[in-house]
């Protein structure tokens, strides 16, 4: 059971759908283009818009003139350091000196060497004090250091509560706009999701259908894909409301649909075999034979079964022989497969609905 639908229609549907894509991207990317260019919209602002130039100028020369002292200080700072490392070092050197010198006289006890003794331990208390000398810089120069970082910490603080003023007044005026963008592009997006709902209800089925599903497309990814990035905090509520609303329309529609396809399968299934087989159109029904279910009441059928020539769930004919060579054939196909005579009863260009 081959499916009846031709090659070449077959192709052209394909392209149909191919053509329902390329008219959703076209849309999408004249949608984009549209909402990047949003009237009325400000650009956004920056945080030094909302700070005092004069204070800003201030504070950063505060900040650049704390630095350079901070900096000059560090440098007399190492010096220091280094000094007083040169003359630690000169003292203990002295010191290792003239302790071996007394050990010397101490062994000679030669009196002509008390003035030596003397004027060694004058030099040597020369260079202890110029070692606390440079000791004592080393510590004011390490006070003044502290100083200095807490005037930087200070300017620099000063700088940023700067900041942090304009800040709060730039997350203000950035959330106001956030919200008027938001709500233009809600503005737009959810009549272009009506719209896609009424045509995909109403019209998908009609010989436009791929400029259809091509809009319906392009709603569809513009309110769930191009507005994510613009929700605002709260702005996911709305998105999943939106997307509760429609699985509850699209739901209702799909039950109620249900709803009167079962009722009305069920009416089609108490009229007689013909009138029944008049509300089937040709290509419909090979298309369910080719499935392997009934054409008329879309249940499985086992059509390898040589002696079932009718549905055992409604009762429809499946099966017949051809009124010229008396061969078992499709009840449903104009021809017969093995003389090529036309089936008894067949109009020659049906108008029978399509389910």
């Amino acid at each position: 059971m081959a499916g009846s639908r031709r090659l070449p229609e077959t192709w052209f549907r394909r392209g149909l759908w191919l053509i329902a894509v390329l008219f959703a991207a076209f849309l999408i990317g004249l949608g984009g283009l549209v909402v990047d260019k949003l009237p009325g919209v400000a650009p956004a602002p920056t945080l030094a818009s909302f700070v005092d130039p004069a204070q800003a100028q201030r504070a950063d020369a505060a900040i650049k003139q704390a630095q350079a002292q901070l900096e000059d200080i560090e440098s007399q700072l190492e010096t220091a350091r280094l000094q007083l490392k040169a003359r630690s070092t000169a003292y203990r050197n002295a010191r290792e000196s003239f302790n071996d010198w007394v050990a010397t006289r101490t062994a000679t006890a030669q009196a002509s060497q008390d003035a030596e003794l003397v004027s060694r331990t004058r030099a040597l208390d020369t260079l202890k004090a110029a070692e606390r000398d440079a000791q004592t810089r080393i510590d004011a120069l390490e006070a003044r250091h502290l100083d200095a970082q807490r005037a930087v910490e200070a300017a620099r603080t000063a700088r940023f509560a700067l900041n942090e003023a304009a800040g709060e007044q730039l997350a203000a005026i950035q959330r106001s706009q956030e919200l008027k963008v938001f709500g233009i592009r809600l503005a737009l997006t959810l009549p272009l999701l009506a719209i896609a709902g009424w045509l995909f209800v109403r019209q998908r089925k009609s010989t436009w259908w791929p400029f259809v599903w091509g809009f319906v497309f392009f709603a569809l990814f513009a309110f769930f894909v191009e507005l994510v990035p613009y929700l605002p905090d709260y702005g996911g509520y709305v998105r999943y409301l939106v997307g509760i609303v429609l699985t509850v329309s699209i739901g209702r529609y799909a039950i109620v649909s249900l709803q009167r396809y079962l009722a009305r399968q069920k009416a089609e299934e108490q009229l007689p075999d013909e009138e029944r087989r008049k509300t089937l159109s040709y290509d419909l029904a090979q298309a369910r034979l080719a499935k392997s279910v009934c054409p008329g009441c879309e249940r499985p059928v086992k059509l390898d079964d040589p002696d079932r020539d009718y549905c055992v769930h409604c009762g429809i004919c499946l099966f017949d022989r051809c009124g010229t060579c008396n061969t078992r054939k499709n009840a449903f196909a104009h021809f017969c497969h093995r003389c090529g005579a036309r089936a008894i009863g067949v109009n020659a260009d049906p108008q029978a609905r399509v389910v």
